[in-house]
């Protein structure tokens, strides 16, 4: 019945053995310097079955990371751990994506040593966020603060932004990572840009839907002159309004993105369209038809797929893999629970984003292994 989700394919340049993709979820497993540590390998290596793993959301700068234990690509150390990662990934026999990321407005002053953060606008985020934890605080759970107004972003912002995403890109090849996906999606600094709410620039990079996918565009020329594009994705979530996003038309906004991936030759685009609610919610008005209008490369679908409604989007064409996030937490097999019609495993969330070995690399495989 699931048959399409096992069959080989080719995504861009590289042969994929199925069409199951291990969605990027952010874990807060390197240490408090951001570099990757061994457990990661281990993780990493015990889900390489799926046709394709995508990292968490690594950050491209300093200046773009306020998550407490994320990892991040922009210096030698960093570089040196990452290899270790892939390499033990391509050990087990499979093929891993670095996704590159850049928090924006997203960023505490915590993490800045008290300066502001970056934004397209001034306007802040909805809700609040992880803090890092205060000198002897060995509580399981991070302290939350509100978001805060960015600093609007001049030229000399931007153009240190793209650099950085050209940056990660070269430091992920010096990696040996099979290739990149940009993290375009979620409300962080290239979506910010990308959606209308929170874009109200008047210069070149704001006002028209061509005006702002330019920053995308200039990032995606940053990264391809690094990594070659047909090993480079992006990731968006068009119609997404969480963390105080919206778009005046996502319709327009997700033709013009595809444009962009279409004019680059990109490998992919990753599709966050749920089917069903849960982290994200259901779009009224989806977006993958108008997508589809500009961009002829494969489609990567994520949001409350099972393992029957991704390969009946498969078969019917509708989308070239699926991506799989939270199941993923609590099962390692998952390809496998998935060929044999196992029941999926429970995570534990209370360590979802917090500890160590617990809750992360400790779920068993269906065999008890």
């Amino acid at each position: 019945m699931n048959a399409p989700l096992f069959q080989p394919w080719r995504l861009g340049t590289l042969d994929l053995p199925n069409h199951v993709i291990m969605a990027p979820l952010t874990r807060a497993r390197a240490d408090e310097q951001h570099v990757p540590t061994a457990m990661m390998a281990a993780y990493y290596a015990q889900r390489a079955d799926c046709g394709l793993i995508i990292t968490e959301a690594t950050a491209v700068d300093p200046l773009g990371m306020g998550w407490y234990r994320a990892p991040g690509i922009w210096n030698d150390a960093m570089v040196e751990a990452w290899t270790k990662v892939t390499t033990t990934v391509h050990a087990a026999g499979g093929r891993i994506f670095n996704q590159l990321w850049h928090m924006g407005r997203l960023v505490l002053p915590d993490y800045l040593n008290g300066d502001q953060p970056i934004g397209p606008s001034a306007i802040a985020s909805e809700g609040e966020t992880f803090a890092p934890r205060a000198d002897g605080d060995t509580s399981l759970f991070l302290p939350m603060k509100p978001y805060v107004v960015p600093r609007e972003m001049g030229q000399a912002d931007i153009d240190h932004a793209v650099s950085s995403y050209g940056k990660g890109a070269a430091n992920a090849a010096a990696a040996d990572f099979d290739g990149v996906e940009i993290h375009a999606a979620n409300g962080y600094l290239i979506d910010q840009f990308l959606q209308s709410k929170t874009n109200v620039r008047t210069d070149k990079y704001g006002g028209s839907v061509d005006k702002r996918v330019l920053f995308l565009r200039e990032v995606v020329a940053a990264v391809v002159q690094n990594m070659d594009p047909g090993r480079v994705g992006l990731r968006i979530s068009p119609t997404s309004v969480r963390k105080g996003m919206g778009d005046e038309s996502p319709e327009r906004l997700a033709r013009a993105i595809g444009g962009v991936a279409e004019e680059f030759q990109l490998a992919y685009v990753h599709l966050i369209e749920p089917i069903a609610p849960g982290f994200m919610d259901k779009p009224k008005y989806p977006v993958m038809k108008d997508l589809r209008q500009s961009f002829s490369g494969a489609v990567i679908q994520n949001g409350g797929f099972d393992a029957e409604t991704a390969a009946h989007f498969i078969a019917a064409g509708e989308a070239q893999a699926i991506s799989f996030g939270r199941p993923y937490i609590a099962n390692p097999d998952l390809l496998s629970r998935f060929r044999k019609a196992i029941p999926l495993a429970e995570a534990n969330f209370d360590f979802a984003y917090v500890g160590d070995e617990q809750g992360y690399i400790d779920y068993p495989t269906a065999d008890g292994r």
